[in-house]
């Protein structure tokens, strides 16, 4: 052990780490906040400071000391714990972390790359079958890239993942143990990952391909002989390059510069935001800043997230599909929330209890439902641009009555993009319209209605991009006594599901 251990380097972020053009936005900052020593990191963390940039989708988490701070999952009863940071929009790019299983038995510990979801990822997990494995996984389908033996599972071990085009290889103290061609999304954050163990994480760092540090951590190496001299001077550069109360764009980069003050529980807003811009975004949007949600923000007025990801953490931390779960936002009769991420967690992600309005909202990973629509029998609502990921089954609920307009809309890797209640306690007719949506598959359908409660769907402009067929429109018989709904039909019938051929575009 050496007799002065170098400083700990401290957790720094540099965003947009996407395909043509990241390269040189990066080389521009990093030129100007750090040495050149260190150019190559985009991103590391050593959790000497917390966690708080890390979104958390099961599990117990915590920084803990064992020798120096370290990431914990400690459940390990846990079925899937998770947490992620970084970028959605992360393409090519290597991830590192030190990991040390404290409770293995038949589960398994390890880094994830390219999450674009809470649960569809690279996976490489040291496992207690006593192997590295690399993995695509993608819900419950996990398919076994390669695998190699791994001794002393018990040590601290470094684990890294090389994804670059479609190959995706994974490293373990140095040495590669696996390597295959991966269908997966080709973007997505960084991760650590458990199920059904235990493990402690440190040291997590990312670079460009073929320029991440090489690992020369021996499976008894310390925490400490991971950590080079320059990184304390990198890190230092960094925060005070950060310090301006107004940063530039390109600042922005730094974690601890994104973050801006936490919104209040109750968001007003003045009586001339009314008026509401037609959105025209395409493309989902590089977050800015992580902000950890406590206690369910509720907005009056209008939010204007500005790119910021916000999710679930403490008792709005879970990632279950339990009905009655709390929402990240609950937006009074008459709100708008625009520009927001919703990240992993989302618990029940955003209650309407009037009409209201959404712009540009993205959800990296569906919870329960992205929206549930709450109104009464006038009620409009309004779902503007943004997209949702990794839906199980509903991406919008409509629990109340009104009318739901979804346009300029993507949807991918869903059960049903809405659904009218079908068993919900008090009944309405309700009718939904959906218009220039874009749905990719994995897919479900698009949405369900109630013919018996006279329900409408009014469809136009419909994209499906990964199916050759896919229900559009599905009638239900509807019930108020919570049992399952009865499927009656699919398909135009010019009265409830109102649409014709010419509406939909396969792909």
């Amino acid at each position: 052990m050496p007799s002065a251990a170098p400083s700990r380097r401290r957790r720094r972020l540099v965003a947009g780490l996407g395909a043509a053009g990241a390269a040189g936005a990066v080389t521009a900052l990093v030129a100007v906040l750090v040495p050149s020593a260190s150019a190559a990191t985009l991103f590391d963390d050593s959790f000497e400071s917390g966690a708080s940039g890390w979104s958390k989708s099961g599990g117990t988490w915590a920084v803990v000391s064992d020798g120096s701070k370290v990431y914990q999952q400690s459940k390990a009863e846990s079925e899937l714990a998770r947490v992620f940071a970084g970028e959605t929009s992360w393409t090519d790019y290597s991830v590192q972390a030190r990991v040390k299983p404290v409770k293995l038995g038949s589960g398994l510990a390890g880094i994830a790359a390219r999450a674009s979801g809470s649960s569809t990822m690279y996976r490489l997990a040291l496992t207690g079958a006593g192997k590295a494995e690399l993995q695509a996984v993608k819900g419950s389908v996990v398919t076994t890239l390669g695998s190699a033996a791994i001794s002393n599972l018990t040590s601290w071990h470094t684990l890294r993942i090389d994804a670059s085009g479609s190959t995706v290889t994974g490293f373990v103290d140095g040495a590669r143990v696996a390597s295959g061609t991966g269908t997966l999304a080709g973007t997505g954050r960084i991760g650590l990952v458990t199920s059904y163990a235990s493990a402690s994480f440190d040291d997590v760092s990312v670079n460009p391909v073929g320029a991440a540090p090489t690992a020369t951590a021996s499976p008894t190496a310390t925490k400490t002989a991971t950590a080079s001299p320059t990184a304390t001077k990198t890190a230092t550069a960094t925060k005070t390059a950060t310090a301006s109360p107004t940063p530039s764009k390109t600042a922005t980069a730094t974690k601890t510069a994104t973050a801006s003050p936490t919104p209040s529980k109750t968001a007003t807003a003045s009586p001339t935001a009314t008026a509401v811009p037609t959105a025209t975004s395409a493309a989902w949007p590089t977050a800015i800043g992580s902000k950890p949600v406590t206690a369910t923000i509720t907005v009056s007025g209008t939010l204007d997230g500005g790119n910021a990801r916000y999710f679930g953490s403490g008792e709005l931390g879970g990632d279950g599909q339990d009905e009655g779960q709390d929402p990240l936002f609950k937006l009074n009769d008459g709100a708008v929330l625009k520009n927001v991420i919703l990240g992993a967690p989302a618990a029940d992600g955003i209650h309407c209890s009037g009409s209201c309005t959404l712009i540009n909202v993205w959800w990296e990973n569906v919870g329960e439902d992205a929206a549930t629509f709450k109104g009464g029998a006038s009620a409009t609502y309004t779902v503007d641009g943004g997209g949702a990921k990794g839906a199980d089954d509903k991406v919008f609920q409509h629990n109340g009555g009104g009318t739901l307009t979804i346009k300029n809309f993507q949807v991918s890797d869903f059960g049903k993009l809405y659904r009218s209640c079908g068993n919900c306690s008090t009944q309405h007719k309700r009718a939904v319209v959906v218009q220039n949506v874009t749905a990719t598959a994995p897919a479900g359908s698009l949405v369900g209605i109630n013919q018996n409660y006279g329900d409408t769907a009014t469809l136009s402009k419909i994209t499906v991009v990964g199916k050759k067929s896919l229900d559009i429109c599905v009638k239900f018989t509807g019930n108020s006594s919570g049992k399952e709904p009865t499927k009656i039909g699919t398909g135009p019938d010019g009265t409830h599901c109102r649409y014709s051929a010419s509406d939909i575009t396969f792909k």
